[in-house]
């Protein structure tokens, strides 16, 4: 009677055994495909340092456009802004004479090549004088789908 139940219990762990190989194929699968891809669910975001914002974006396959605000307290001067994904995107915009008053907005355009549909992840930086005569470098990420 003991080996009735040793074998139940071998049946059970090999039936179910099958079907988490079954399931464990399948997902694997799917991530082979690029269903499953953690791109595809990540939000939209484009954040920037304190004392700035990104207030809007816009991403093409031929332009990325992005509209930032200096809430720092400060105006700025000899103000570029960079955009860099390591790839296929490196470019540098300068505002109007290089100034970035406090409280202003612009829109900075850059030009990149880019596959519609594909997602899109830059660095944004950008470089700026205080009134105090000192350089400073502000950081911030891009993280998009390409329209």
């Amino acid at each position: 009677m003991k080996m009735k139940k040793g074998q139940a219990a071998t049946e059970f762990l090999m039936t179910y055994g099958w079907a988490l190989l079954v399931v464990l194929i399948a997902i694997s699968t799917l991530a082979y495909f690029g269903v499953l891809s953690p791109g595809r669910f990540l939000p939209e975001k484009c954040t920037v340092d304190p004392g700035f914002a990104c207030l809007d974006w816009s991403v093409t396959s031929t332009t990325t456009q992005l509209v930032l605000k200096n809430g720092a307290g400060e105006d700025l001067t000899n103000v570029t802004v960079t955009l860099t994904d390591g790839a296929s995107c490196n470019d540098t915009f300068v505002p109007a004479g290089g100034a970035w008053n406090n409280g202003d907005e612009f829109t900075a355009d850059f030009n990149c090549t880019l596959t519609s549909g594909a997602s899109f992840s830059a660095d944004i930086s950008f470089d700026y004088t205080k009134p105090s005569g000192l350089s400073h470098r502000g950081t911030g990420e891009l993280i998009t789908k390409v329209q």
